[in-house]
């Protein structure tokens, strides 16, 4: 139909004469529409999408237009199947004065997307049911509408045998719909990929644990396999492929059994709280100090008569004793970099289904066991070669010294908890300074273990990494003058804004030129008063991966850019007045236990986005931003 300029009788005549011409001709829109997912348990949520692409010049009008105007749009779902039904969500429309219609229209240009949840009734036997969509529509362009136009489509679709999973039954308001978003790379859609087969299950299990060789708790226990191993290398009877299969198959059933014994008894947070329990560092903090005396020469280390005469009757000859211990030793410091696969897991297995974390846990921690296996055999071969003695020994009190560095980190843990402000991040940073120029003076010659035989030259090896480590530790030096030191080593370090608050305090927090908020109660009511969105940042006193971040990603500038846009909350969810309701709130609300973990939410505390756990790509993670800001901006727009 002509669009209307007035009310005169032939205005009024030529409007009913063009639709009546017009009735015949086909919209210029072209209507599809898909459902998400295309399979699902009886009582679970579908959600549907219905898409229309207008030619150029031409536009529909949104749902939320007025009805005085132009004939809003409006998705309609039926079917017997069907439940409940959502309102329908949809992009930001384009607001703009019509001369024709003499008022201001909200439309849609080009191709949009409708999405309305529905929830299809809880009593449908499994089998292939549909449900039709149809969505009513006007077309018009600057000159001219089309009459009013319905396009249906059916959808078909499966119900599977299996209880409503909750996380899937229930509604999501429209507006929390009408931002939503696309995943990120990084999310992990663990039911899609059970429901995809074992192989994919399987590949996913090993990938998730050939990435977390990635993350920073690992490198510790690198040179405290090596030395321990080298030392064992050198007692007689041993055999250096049982040691070796011995400690890689003791990681991986430490990982697979106390992750899920942690989870059965602790819930899903249980390995992280145990990891990140302050006895439990000082007590690797102490064990890490006792392994490295013993490389200096000190003493040497033996298991308890008992224990040894134990070891000897099961094995014969030797002992695995303490090989299983240093496996549990290394699945202790690892949970703290537990990534987002081993979250959702154990969250999987609180809820009553052990059998996909079992096997996932099994053949995560196999691929993150495997480069250890390796690790643990050579060293054992390389002390049995000939006139190993010298350049061996040198080895293992090197060994000796970053161990007793890591010892450090795991002491600044416990300091960190219980607020003693002793292993601040100047402390640990100048006590490396001095254990790596140490290190460098003893590879000269300069200094003398109880082990060492007298040499009277400097071998060229021993020089150049000498000076690497001259240069490393004045390179860290400049830490202790407030100048940057990113990478790794900073996360290793204590930062310095929780040593300034050791005492974890509730309040505001500083750190990179930002302030965050650290009660999540005081942060929505800041988001409410100030309209920003929140950045919720799921963090804990003792996360290596979460200092790594805030280091290296939190601090580039077109994040702090962004970030400036939001309501800063860090929660801690490992020491703190509200730790462990902020623990849960993560479990219960976004289904996984992982840190660090990322969330954008509106004001009104409806999830937006998320981000979780570590990233060397400042772009992803630029891009999780960008989208939780439009996001907020779409939804302040439609309110």
């Amino acid at each position: 139909m002509l669009k209307p300029s007035g009310s005169s009788f032939i205005t009024v005549y030529s409007l009913f004469l063009s639709s009546m011409l017009m009735g015949q001709v086909s919209a210029p829109v072209t209507v599809e529409a898909s459902l998400d997912p295309a399979e699902l348990r009886t009582g679970e949520v579908i959600t549907v999408y219905v898409t229309a692409t207008s030619e150029p010049e031409f536009h529909i009008y949104a749902i939320n237009d007025v009805a005085e105007g132009p004939i809003p749009s409006k998705v309609t779902i039926e079917g017997e199947v069907v439940d409940v039904v959502s309102e329908t969500a949809e992009p930001t429309p384009i607001n703009k004065y019509d001369e024709g219609f003499l008022m201001e229209t909200y439309y849609h240009e080009g191709t949009v997307t409708f999405e309305t949840d529905v929830k299809i009734k809880d009593n449908l036997a499994p089998g292939n049911y549909s449900l039709s969509a149809a969505l009513l529509f006007q077309a018009c362009d600057p000159t001219i509408c089309f009459p009013p136009s319905t396009k249906t489509i059916e959808l078909p679709f499966s119900v599977v045998e299996g209880k409503t999973r909750l996380d899937r039954s229930e509604i999501v308001a429209a507006t929390a719909k009408l931002v939503a978003l696309p995943s990120d790379d990084d999310n992990i859609d663990l039911d899609t990929i059970i429901s995809s087969g074992f192989g994919s299950f399987l590949l996913l299990s090993l990938s998730m644990g050939l990435l977390a060789l990635l993350t920073p708790c690992v490198f510790p226990m690198i040179p405290i396999t090596v030395s321990y191993f080298t030392k064992l290398g050198e007692t007689e009877g041993q055999s250096p492929l049982k040691q070796a299969s011995v400690y890689s198959g003791g990681i991986i059933v430490a990982y697979t059994v106390l992750g899920l014994l942690l989870a059965m008894t602790l819930g899903a947070s249980g390995a992280n709280q145990l990891a990140s329990n302050p006895w439990m560092n000082l007590f690797i903090g102490g064990l890490f100090v006792y392994f490295a005396l013993s490389l200096f020469g000190m003493y040497e280390i033996q298991l308890p008569a008992s224990l040894r005469q134990f070891s000897m009757k099961q094995e014969g000859r030797g002992g695995y004793v303490g090989t299983l211990f240093m496996a549990l030793t290394f699945t202790l410091t690892s949970f703290t970099c537990t990534v987002q696969f081993v979250g959702l897991l154990l969250v999987r297995a609180i809820q009553g289904d052990w059998l996909w974390p079992f096997i996932g846990m099994l053949f995560f921690s196999a691929a993150f066991a495997m480069p250890f296996f390796f690790l643990a055999l050579f060293p054992q071969y390389l002390s049995r070669m000939p006139k190993s003695g010298g350049w061996l020994n040198a080895v293992k009190v090197s060994m000796g010294f970053l161990e007793l560095a890591a010892a450090f980190k795991f002491f600044s843990n416990t300091d960190l908890v219980w607020g003693w402000d002793v292993f601040t991040r100047p402390f640990v940073l100048a006590t490396w300074v001095v254990i790596v120029f140490l290190t460098g003076l003893y590879l000269i010659g300069k200094i003398r273990l109880p082990h060492d035989s007298e040499t009277s030259t400097v071998g060229v090896p021993r020089l150049v990494l000498s000076i690497i480590l001259f240069s490393f530790a004045l390179y860290m030096g400049r830490g202790l003058f407030g100048q940057p030191i990113h990478g790794l080593i900073d996360s290793y370090l204590p930062p310095a804004s929780r040593a300034e608050t050791a005492a974890m305090t509730e309040g505001e927090l500083s750190h990179g030129d930002l302030d965050w908020v650290l009660d999540f109660d005081e942060g929505i009511a800041m988001s409410e008063i100030t309209g920003k969105p929140m950045f919720v940042n799921f963090t804990g006193y003792t996360c290596t991966n979460c200092r790594w971040m805030e280091t290296n990603v939190l601090i580039e500038p077109e994040v702090i850019s962004r970030l400036e846009n939001f309501v800063l909350i860090e929660l801690f969810t490992d020491g703190g007045p509200r730790h462990m309701e902020y623990q849960q709130m993560e479990i219960d609300r976004f289904g996984t236990a992982a840190l660090p973990f990322y969330v954008i939410l509106s004001p009104d505390s409806e999830e937006l986005v998320r981000f979780p756990g570590l990233t060397r790509n400042t772009q992803k993670f630029v891009d999780f931003l960008d989208r939780g800001l439009s996001a907020a901006e779409r939804l302040a727009a439609a309110i």
